[in-house]
């Protein structure tokens, strides 16, 4: 074969533009790229003056692989993906699926799928400033914030016995309800959060090396988010007041009130502050929804999407049979296409999926929040120094997973 045939390399078309100019790799081993990721640099001194993200490391192939599975089993894919936020994963695929199917989930699961939510994000935040501060120097943080996070782990544990990817959020509702102890152990947790988050921040807000480090760093215009496809926190951070919980509510979301958090500089600073903010709102919405959860079912009544209660299969044949049938052969939904979208961690997360009629998608395809926010980089880090490319990456909060997918 000829070599013509080749595609050129990275190397190759990441030209210099200047003779007094260097070409610097950063990852795809470095630890502060939080994951495989290549930044070609070219700097000048040590200001860079172009910069490029080369993704691939990771690549799983999960969305065609989703092409071969039954849509209830497409669920523990997308856990693996932005794996900080597993239950916003499944809901956005559930959200999509059941909008094939013209699903229903009724109240009680709609509360319950929030809490799971937002209980996620705070989880993916906290995972942000411990690893965000421990790229810039500050150790302390860590140790208060990992603490926090092992706290929402063990009320996922006690969900579906899964700390990290639970799959516990499907299409027709969720795969049980509340468990006993469950609203005692969070009530507990929302009565401790706030104290330990204000160490935090009065460890880092004021402190002259954080902001030093921060603020007027990797600044994002309002505009230059919008046309970048920017989404979440970052864009909020740079005064795009823009959440899906709010402009298009999803699994009752327009019952609760809570604030949008946003910037007026766009720097890493404003990200910081923002994320922390979201934290505080999440925690409003929380105490909403345990306080105002409605009784009755969690999942939909239509036995051809979702399992009939576990107790029934001891004395009902039909159920039986109904399990039995979901579980080998899944359910059709009608010829068709549909998205459905939420406010994850890092901003719009969705789902696209294409229907044929059969038991499995034709076509699956997620709209990540991180490979969209990634390309920000490439902007953000121009004009700065190397050094700051780090605090750059961190406050953008990327997971390679859901890049790479």
């Amino acid at each position: 074969m000829s070599s013509q045939t080749f595609m050129p390399s990275t190397e190759t078309v990441f030209q210099r533009t200047g003779e007094n100019t260097m070409i610097v790799n950063m990852g795809p081993q470095h630890p502060s790229t939080h994951g495989v990721l290549r930044v070609i640099c070219e700097l000048e001194g040590e200001t860079i003056v172009k910069c490029k993200c080369v993704i691939g490391y990771l690549h799983t192939g999960m969305e065609k692989e989703a092409e071969y599975q039954q849509y209830h089993k497409c669920v523990v894919m997308t856990d693996r993906m932005d794996y900080l936020n597993a239950n916003g994963n499944n809901l956005a695929h559930a959200l999509a699926v059941e909008k094939l199917l013209g699903c229903e989930i009724p109240k009680r699961g709609q509360y319950l799928r929030v809490i799971l939510a937002e209980l996620s994000r705070i989880a993916s935040h906290l995972v942000w400033l411990g690893t965000h501060g421990l790229d810039l120097g500050a150790m302390t943080p860590y140790f208060y914030v990992m603490q926090q996070r092992e706290l929402i782990l063990d009320m996922f544990e006690m969900f579906s016995g899964v700390r990290m990817m639970p799959s516990w959020i499907v299409p027709g509702g969720l795969r049980g309800d509340m468990p006993a102890g469950f609203e005692a152990r969070l009530r507990s947790f929302l009565d401790g959060f706030l104290p330990e988050l204000q160490v935090v921040e009065d460890l880092l807000v004021e402190n002259p090396i954080w902001k030093e480090r921060t603020i007027d760093v990797g600044i994002l215009s309002a505009a230059d988010a919008l046309n970048l496809g920017a989404s979440g926190p970052i864009a909020r951070a740079s005064g795009v007041p823009f959440d899906l919980r709010k402009s298009n509510p999803y699994s009752s979301y327009e019952d609760f009130e809570f604030g949008i958090p946003t910037g007026t500089r766009g720097d890493v600073y404003d990200r910081f502050l923002v994320r922390i903010s979201e934290m505080r709102e999440s925690c409003k919405i929380l105490r909403q929804a345990i306080d105002g959860l409605p009784e009755g079912a969690w999942s939909t009544s239509d036995r051809k999407i979702a399992p009939p209660p576990r107790k029934e299969l001891d004395t009902s044949m039909e159920s039986l049979i109904h399990h039995f049938k979901l579980f080998t052969e899944g359910f059709h939904p009608p010829v068709g296409e549909a998205y459905a979208a939420v406010e994850g961690s890092k901003g719009e997360l969705g789902f696209y999926i294409v229907s044929d009629g059969s038991n499995r998608p034709y076509r699956w395809h997620e709209r990540p929040s991180s490979f969209m926010n990634l390309k920000c980089l490439e902007v953000l880090a121009v004009g700065r120094l190397i050094a700051d490319v780090v605090a750059v990456i961190g406050s953008i909060d990327i997971v390679l997973g859901e890049i790479d997918r």
